[in-house]
C-alpha cells in the first residue's frame, strides 16, 4: 500500500476523543493526521495508514482532548461590577441590585459610552484566558447595550474577535437580556422592538448567528419570549434561552417547543420541562460560575437530565456581574463539586455537548475524521485530571485548524 499526505501528524499521544463506547472515548496509543484543517485520521497507531507527513509532532504520550468549547459567554462589555460584589456580601440579592438600577443596567451604562477599539480591548484581555486553558469556540453574546446601536456595537466586535484572533466565534443577539431604562415598565414595547428593528438591523449586517431571551420574573415573560423568538425563527436564526435561573416560568419548555439549540442555567428547571427539551433535542448548559457566585442553593436536576437522555453542556458564563469567570478548567471542577458531574461528563460538557449547543456538532467537539483540526493538549495522566485541580494549568498546545 502506498503513503497518504497529510499536512501535519501527531504521533505517540493518548486520545480523548469524547466519541466512541470507551470512557472518553479514549484511544491509549493514537494518532491523528490533519491536512487542510480538518482531521483525516483520528485513531489507534496500530490501523492508521501510512502517512507522509509535512511535519510531525512526537506527543511524548501526553493527551490530546477536542479544543475546548465555551458555549455562553457575555465578553463583550464596558466596565465592572466588583461593587455589587460587596453589596452581595452585604446581604443584597441579586433582584435587590437589579431594582435599585444596578445590575444589568449598569453594564448598558458603561458599554453605551464605550467605543468598539475599547471593548475590543477589554473583551481580548478575557478570551485570551479561556484560550490559554485550551478554548477553540467560544459564543458571545450581545446584552449590555439595549439598544439598537449598542447592541449592534458589541456583535461587530464579537465578528472582530472571530476575524482577528484564532478562535471561532459565534455571535447571538440578546437584545432581551433586561429592560431598558428608557423602556421602564414597558417590558412589551421593548421586546417588540427587539423582535422588530433591532432584529432587522442586526441581521442586515449579518451580525448574529442565534437570539437569545432572558426569561425570568425581572426580565421577560413567556409570551414576550415567544414574539422575540418567533421573529428570529422567521428569519432563519437559531434560538437559545437564559430560563428557570431564579424561578420558573416554563421558559425551558417554551423554547423547546420552538426548536431551541439550548436551554441555560435551569436551576428551577422541572421534569415536564426536562421531557420538552428531550423530546427536542435542546441541550441544557449549565452555569456553575453563577451559582456559585450568586451563592444559590437550587441546583440544576441533573438527575433528571441523565434520566431523560438530555445532553448536559457546560460554559463558563462570563459576565461581569453574576459569573466573572474565564477559567473552563475551574467550570470543570465546579460542575463536579456542585453539581455532582462525573469527570467524563464536564469534559463531554465543554467539548461534544457544547458544540450541539451551538449546532455545530457536525464540525467540532470530538476528534473524527472531517471535522475542524481543534486540538487541546495536556501534559496530564489522566482525563479527569482537568475537572480535579484547581488552579492548575496543564496545557501543552493548542491547536485550532490544524495550526
Amino acid at each position: 500500500m502506498g503513503t497518504t499526505h497529510c499536512d501535519r501528524l501527531w504521533t505517540h499521544a493518548r486520545l480523548a476523543t469524547m466519541a466512541g463506547p470507551e470512557p472518553y472515548g479514549a484511544i491509549e496509543d493514537g494518532v491523528i493526521a490533519a491536512s487542510g484543517g480538518r482531521i483525516v485520521y483520528a485513531g489507534p497507531r496500530s490501523e492508521a495508514p501510512a502517512f507522509a507527513a509535512d511535519d510531525t509532532v512526537d506527543c511524548g504520550g501526553r493527551w490530546i482532548t477536542p479544543g475546548l468549547i465555551d458555549c455562553h459567554t457575555h465578553l463583550v462589555y464596558g466596565g465592572d461590577r466588583a461593587h455589587e460584589f460587596e453589596m452581595r456580601l452585604q446581604g443584597a440579592s441579586y433582584e435587590d441590585i437589579a431594582r435599585a438600577g444596578g445590575g444589568i443596567l449598569s453594564s448598558v451604562k458603561a458599554t453605551r459610552a464605550a467605543s468598539e477599539d475599547e471593548l475590543f480591548a477589554t473583551a481580548d484581555r478575557r478570551l485570551s484566558e479561556l484560550m490559554r486553558e485550551g478554548v477553540t469556540t467560544v459564543e458571545i453574546k450581545s446584552g449590555y447595550g439595549l439598544d439598537i446601536e449598542s447592541e449592534a456595537k458589541v456583535l461587530r466586535v464579537a465578528r472582530r474577535i472571530g476575524r482577528e484572533r484564532p478562535v471561532t466565534v459565534r455571535t447571538t443577539l440578546l437584545g432581551a437580556h433586561a429592560v431598558p431604562p428608557e423602556y421602564k415598565g414597558r417590558s412589551g414595547d421593548y421586546a417588540a422592538l427587539v423582535a422588530g428593528p433591532m432584529l432587522d438591523a442586526v441581521v442586515a449586517e449579518g451580525l448574529a448567528d442565534a437570539v437569545d431571551v432572558f426569561c425570568e420574573g425581572i426580565a421577560f415573560s413567556p409570551e414576550e419570549t415567544r414574539l422575540v423568538f418567533a421573529a428570529a425563527k422567521a428569519k432563519g436564526l437559531a434560538i437559545k434561552i437564559h430560563a428557570e435561573q431564579l424561578s420558573n416560568l416554563g421558559g425551558a419548555k417554551l423554547a423547546a417547543q420552538m426548536g431551541a439549540l439550548s436551554a441555560d442555567h435551569l436551576e428551577h428547571l422541572d421534569e415536564d420541562g426536562v421531557i420538552a427539551m428531550a423530546q427536542a433535542g435542546t441541550v441544557a448548559v449549565v452555569l456553575p460560575g453563577a451559582f456559585y457566585f450568586l451563592r444559590e442553593t437550587v441546583k440544576p436536576p441533573i438527575e433528571l437530565l441523565r434520566k431523560h437522555g438530555v445532553p448536559i453542556a457546560l460554559a463558563t458564563d462570563a459576565n461581569p456581574g453574576t459569573s466573572p469567570l474565564t477559567s473552563p478548567l475551574l467550570t470543570m471542577n465546579m460542575g463536579c463539586t456542585l453539581f455532582r458531574l462525573t469527570p467524563e461528563e464536564a469534559l463531554a460538557g465543554m467539548t461534544r455537548h457544547a458544540a450541539r449547543a451551538l449546532g455545530l456538532q457536525d464540525e467540532i467537539g470530538t476528534l473524527e475524521t472531517g471535522k475542524a483540526c481543534d486540538l487541546a493538549i495536556w501534559e496530564i495522566e489522566r482525563p479527569a485530571e482537568l475537572a480535579y485541580r484547581i488552579g492548575f494549568n496543564p496545557l501543552h498546545a493548542r491547536i485550532r485548524n490544524g495550526q
